[in-house]
């Protein structure tokens, strides 16, 4: 039998590389001897993380589309046209047997380059709302798999296939909540909240921390803080090296199963993927929506939680001065925790991952 190649394409935010990354283990889980290439954006996050979790990748020079017309266009095109010659040298070289892609800039021109030469080519959408490049290639592909119900309203119907969004598996290992607890140096019994922005993290989230201090001091309630890669060094310079005793400041989660194992609240972005790990772990959330992204897709992805009463959504004008005291009221209100929790809970798709797996190895058997 013929070795089974994959190429996966996408990348640009953590929240298009694990679920890339938990496609590729589950591929390798259920075709051990298959051989699985990554296509990324030269100088994103992708380049370095993917090799880290042991798969060779290939950057392409890909940019993302300026909003407004200058000479940034024309590095785009530039940059575009060259990205779809070397797409078209790695499907020719690496000669894969389907081709996935999962949002980023790097998907586009490979997902074309492979169609043009009649390969099998599936999409996964992580949003509620689909974006233009996604829009576009669904012209072209085999499969959609979707997070979420209606998205008929963005492709054709007869190529959606509703999965649910890929997660990290180590979410689901048992965890040991004393261990969690030490290894965040936490109070046992007092209660947390963990508040992330993504790898990189995310500003608004990061001064309403700063700008609550004295308040959080009174609560009695315990802070784990993913400040991200962009924003963490300016902020130990805020704190001038005296951090309070009841906030654990860290660059980057790197054991995202501990974290969650101990929040009895998660304050976040409403990025797909982290909704996702939310609502599989059945935690109570506030999502402050970044007003930063494409379509604002974000708002879209949490009133999807909202509208099923398990999340809160404050907008991000708003979060500095509010986001913290509705935090702190709701924390000490247990009834309605809970009530999130098992809204949450309700919405998550645990087989999502080896769902877009099936639906992967269907087009290539076909």
């Amino acid at each position: 039998m013929k070795k089974l190649k994959v190429i996966i394409s996408g990348g640009g935010t953590g929240g298009h590389i694990f679920p890339a990354l938990a496609i590729a283990n589950e591929l390798k889980a259920q075709v051990p001897e298959v051989d699985i290439l990554f296509v990324g954006a030269k100088g994103k996050m992708e380049m370095e993380r993917v090799p880290m979790a042991g798969y060779p990748i290939v950057g392409l020079p890909v940019i993302g589309l300026p909003r407004k017309l200058s000479f940034k266009l024309i590095h785009f095109l530039w940059s575009l046209n060259k990205s779809m010659i070397e797409a078209r040298k790695i499907i020719r070289g690496f000669r894969p047997d389907v081709v996935v892609g999962v949002g980023g800039f790097a998907s586009g021109p490979v997902l074309k380059a492979a169609a043009q030469k009649g390969i099998p080519t599936i999409l996964q959408e992580q949003n509620s709302y689909a974006g233009k490049t996604n829009k576009w290639l669904s012209k072209r592909v085999k499969k959609i798999c979707v997070a979420y119900p209606n998205m008929e309203r963005y492709f054709p119907k007869w190529r959606i296939v509703l999965t649910g969004n890929p997660f990290r598996q180590n979410l689901l290992n048992q965890v040991d909540k004393k261990e969690a607890c030490q290894f965040f140096e936490l109070q046992e019994g007092k209660p947390v909240i963990l508040v992330m922005g993504g790898s990189l993290g995310a500003r608004t989230l990061n001064e309403s921390i700063l700008s609550n201090l004295d308040l959080l001091d009174q609560s009695g309630v315990q802070i784990i803080w993913q400040s991200g890669s962009f924003y963490h060094k300016a902020i130990l310079e805020r704190f001038n090296g005296k951090l309070r005793k009841n906030i654990h400041l860290i660059e980057f989660l790197s054991r995202m199963d501990f974290a969650y194992a101990v929040a009895d609240l998660v304050i976040s972005r409403a990025g797909a993927s982290t909704i996702s790990e939310i609502c599989l772990l059945g935690k109570a959330s506030i999502l402050v929506p970044s007003p930063n992204v494409a379509e604002d897709h974000q708002t879209k992805n949490a009133m999807a939680l909202v509208e099923n009463e398990a999340a809160i959504m404050v907008k991000d004008g708003m979060a500095v001065k509010n986001l913290f005291p509705i935090a702190l009221e709701l924390i000490q209100d247990e009834e309605r925790l809970k009530k999130l929790s098992e809204n949450s809970l309700k919405m998550a798709k645990p087989n999502a991952t080896s769902d877009i797996v099936k639906v992967i190895l269907n087009e290539v058997n076909k």
